[in-house]
């Protein structure tokens, strides 16, 4: 039987069996740290307050789940089931984790840590990173077609590699877009 509209408090999977599938379910204070989630389906769920760090979610599938006050350290987004792939990040540490590859498509990212995420020929168009701290995340052949970079710092993106059509940015975070001329801005 799929569990539906459940919520787990402070469960720690590292011990607990998991469903192959879970379905408008909130999971609060929970532990799923270096857990194994292959091809566990998640639909409609949201984590509150939840360590994922280095969960291996190989085949898993995000269909429009919510993370918010989670850790997702080191968590590779791009072994995940891409088919309906939807998510929303909110207050998360995601600090080393990847998107390489993949297709999310107006996904907000709000008061994150993304230090060091990899979002390598990622298709971001008409995402947002608001307030985002994006120090040494990989931007390389990215869409970041109407990306909404305003409120966020410390990124360095290079137009030349990276489609950046009709992307926001602020006067006070432009800087980030001329690191790879080596030149000095006061």
């Amino acid at each position: 039987m799929i569990p539906e509209n459940e919520t787990y408090k402070k469960v720690d999977f590292t011990f607990s069996k998991l469903s192959n599938e879970y379905d408008c379910c909130t999971f609060i204070d929970c532990n799923f740290e270096n857990v194994q989630l292959s091809n566990i389906t998640f639909i409609e769920c949201e984590f509150i307050n939840c360590n994922l760090s280095n969960a291996n979610i190989n085949i898993t599938g995000f269909k429009t789940v919510i993370f918010e006050q989670c850790k997702l350290l080191g968590v590779n987004f791009n072994e995940s089931n891409s088919f309906l792939l939807n998510f929303t990040f909110l207050n998360c540490d995601l600090t080393l984790a990847s998107f390489y590859r993949l297709e999310i498509k107006n996904t907000p990212f709000t008061k994150c840590n993304l230090q060091e995420v990899d979002f390598t020929e990622t298709i971001l168009t008409q995402s947002k990173f608001d307030n985002c701290d994006l120090s040494k995340a990989i931007f390389e052949n990215t869409n970041l077609e109407k990306v909404d970079f305003s409120t966020s710092h410390n990124f360095t993106i290079n137009p030349e590699i990276n489609n950046l059509k009709k992307a926001s940015f602020s006067k006070e975070n432009i800087e980030g877009l001329l690191n790879h001329l080596q030149i000095n801005i006061s």
